[in-house]
């Protein structure tokens, strides 16, 4: 449930900050990794939390969703924020795992920074890549947080190690662990050249232990080296030996932060609160303040928006569905200062929007506020046609955001209500929840008149169930999905369809002769009149053609729609009385399936065409399950380090590929599937899937 706080002035979490007194960071890696305890070691360190929750507990600011403490682990980016150093930092708890990186996505389109967090007991794994290229690709700020170095087995030496081989020399420590695991006690700032020890909840400087000065210093020029470039002043003193002081190689590593030219690396332990205060020294002076000219449109030209042009504009990037609260809707903005009580145009649906009362959010909390300036993070609830993506603005200045670019669903399951009667509800349900996620999707087959879910894996769907029953009171059942098979001929036939009756009065007859023949794949379905000498009236032939369409439609052999069928009416009769649209509609459906079944039936199959990207080392793995499914290996692109492995693969094979492939290549492999064409099922499958539906009428 989401707490609306209004807070006496003067509180420290509501002083009015300039935008350039603002930091925006998401924080992300893979899961397990310790984000949210890293989020909570910040707010507390801050003092805008009086205790420090903890996964166990179930407590913590960020991970206040039913599912998250049932399941410990985050499955939603929470908003807290922060005062530091006379500077408000909006942090991001974003999840670690695959099935909810739609959630990182939306962090890092309103965020200039990241900070990846990564275990001193691992090496690098496949959610540190992956959420580092989705920082990459909107020209993120970022800086590494090693954690966890008071767990058996950490080493700092290690996981940088993996760093600089993998990313280069512009990975740089600015910090260093004094000790591991048990003998873990503090940092060394190298910006500074300062100890930093925890001692009773409270952060102490010392001078640096004798045995870690000739390292630091080493370390220490390194780090100058690799920031000075972003100032070509402070470079050519530093060039002439000349001291570079603490601050200016705060401002250079500031500017090389921005400029993606270095990749600050920083640790210590969340648990233990060890390290905070200097990872929050560098939010603050090494993360870029939201002051930058950002991308927009404006009369379907592109333009660069300063945040201080005084217009309004803002970016939707998620949506809440709170049972009390109702809609709550988050928001970046991007220039002007949007105040409560007002109005907002909503340039995307082109409606107009009252905005009530304005807030910061703090986990579960909204902090009460009657404006949010530019390069800010707030919400507001109850707006009636705004959702994520859209863009906020004046009605008089109309500038719109390109919509932010949310993964495509990997995995799609049927939906079956488990009440016969909440067909409706679910459906709802899942309409609503959709708003809150993006990543999901519902639509009703035309092929199988299913609903069908689409997420990013199983537990996604599986917590997607879960909130549908506890915020809708709904359940369903989530099974694999019905094949859309065919059926079409092989062979031929001449077959006669006869439908005669007579029950008193005015009778039905019709009588044609039909040939059936198969049509090439894809050819669909076409219909000759050879008639001649007035054998079937003209008046009848359009119920010919109408009742063998019906008949295709509802299948032969299995009761799935025939297709690349030809069907020729060459003879028949008629009665003058009796005859009639019906009775020839009838005989022609009893003609196509008599002669179906003559004409050597078969079934055909969904083939899709795969690609599937996976490293080298997996390529043994990912062939051989591809083979199993019976599927054609077409060919393999090389990459650097990856192969490409194109194929074709039957649709049934392909429903838990995703689980799959995530599973045997432990989260690096990755898969694109389209629709490719049909071809006939195997024999001896293609009786079983007869059997099923014979099974399945019968019940």
């Amino acid at each position: 449930m989401i707490n609306l706080v209004i807070l006496p002035k003067g509180e420290r979490v509501l002083k009015k900050y300039d935008t350039s007194q603002i930091r925006n960071v998401a924080i992300i890696g893979h899961g397990g990794t310790g984000k949210t305890m890293l989020t909570e070691a910040i707010l507390f360190h801050a003092g805008a939390t009086k205790r420090k929750g903890s996964i166990s507990d179930g407590n913590t600011v960020s991970d206040y969703d039913p599912e998250e403490i049932k399941r410990g682990t985050s499955i939603s980016t929470a908003l807290t924020t922060c005062q530091w150093k006379d500077t408000k930092i909006n942090l991001l708890d974003t999840p670690g795992f695959f099935d909810f990186v739609g959630e990182v996505v939306a962090a890092l389109e309103v965020t200039e920074g990241a900070v990846s967090v990564l275990s001193a007991t691992d090496s690098l794994p496949v959610g540190f890549f992956t959420t580092w290229k989705l920082a990459d690709e909107r020209k993120l700020a970022r800086t590494i947080f090693i954690n966890k170095m008071d767990k058996e087995n950490a080493s700092f030496e290690r996981v940088y190690g993996e760093l600089r081989e993998k990313l280069g020399t512009k990975v740089v420590p600015i910090n260093l662990p004094i000790g591991s695991h048990t003998s873990f006690e503090g940092v060394v700032d190298l910006v500074n050249m300062k100890a930093y020890y925890q001692k009773g909840g409270d952060t102490v400087e010392a001078e640096i232990p004798e045995d870690l000065k000739a390292e630091a210093e080493k370390y220490r020029e390194e780090m100058i080296e690799a920031v000075v470039v972003a100032d070509e002043e402070i470079l050519e003193r530093y060039f002439e030996g000349e001291e570079i002081s603490a601050e200016e190689i705060k401002r250079c590593m500031r500017l090389a932060a921005a400029q993606k030219e270095v990749f600050p690396v920083l640790c210590g332990s969340a648990e233990l609160s060890i390290g905070i205060q200097p990872l929050m020294n560098m939010l603050v002076y090494g993360m870029p303040a939201p002051v930058a000219k950002v991308p927009a449109n404006r009369g379907g030209e592109k333009i660069e928006l300063d945040p201080a042009s005084g217009q309004n504009a803002a970016l939707v990037f998620k949506t809440l569905a709170d049972p009390y609260v109702g809609k709550i809707t988050l928001f970046r903005v991007y220039s002007g200062a949007i105040k409560s009580d007002s109005q907002i145009f909503n340039a995307t649906k082109g409606e107009t929007e009252r905005l009530g009362q304005l807030f910061f959010m703090q986990g579960k909390d909204q902090l009460a506020t009657d404006e949010i300036v530019a390069g800010d993070i707030g919400g507001v609830a109850k707006l009636q046609y705004t959702e994520t993506s859209d863009s906020l603005c004046d009605k008089d200045k109309i500038v719109t955001f390109d919509p932010i670019k949310f993964p495509r669903p990997v995995l799609t399951l049927a939906v079956y209500p488990k009440g016969k009667a909440d067909t409706d509800k679910v459906a709802a349900g899942l309409s609503r929840l959709s708003e809150e996620d993006p990543t999901i999707s519902l639509e009703q087959s035309k092929e199988t008149n299913e609903f069908l879910l689409s997420g990013m894996g199983d537990l996604h769907l599986e917590i997607i169930a879960s909130r549908l029953k506890k915020k809708f009171g709904v359940e369903m059942e989530l099974v694999d999905p019905k094949v859309p098979y065919r059926e079409t001929i092989r062979g031929t036939a001449k077959v006669e369809g006869k439908h005669k009756k007579q029950s008193g009065g005015r009778g039905q007859y019709g009588h044609v002769w039909l040939e059936l023949s198969p049509l090439p794949l894809g050819e669909g379905f076409a219909f000759e009149d050879n008639i001649f000498g007035g054998a079937v009236p003209k008046q009848y032939i359009p119920a010919v053609e109408k009742g063998i369409r019906e008949t295709m439609s509802e299948g032969v052999l299995a009761g799935y729609p025939v297709v690349d069928v030809k069907v020729s009416l060459f003879d028949g009769s008629y009665h003058d009385v009796d005859s009639s649209e019906m009775a020839f509609k009838i005989a022609a459906s009893m003609a196509f399936k008599k002669g179906f079944m003559e004409a050597r039936p078969i079934i055909l199959e969904p083939i899709m065409s795969v690609e599937v990207t996976v490293p080298d080392e997996y390529m043994g793995d990912v062939m051989g399950n591809l083979n199993k499914k019976r599927g054609k290996i077409l060919g393999m692109d090389p990459g650097d380090g990856t192969q490409v492995v194109k194929a074709l693969v039957p649709m049934s094979e392909m429903f838990r590929f995703a689980i799959e492939l995530r599973a045997m290549t432990q989260g690096w492999g990755t898969f694109v599937s389209t629709f490719d064409h049909y071809e006939e099922l195997p024999a001896q499958l293609a009786e079983k899937v007869i059997a099923e539906k014979q099974q399945s009428e019968g019940n």
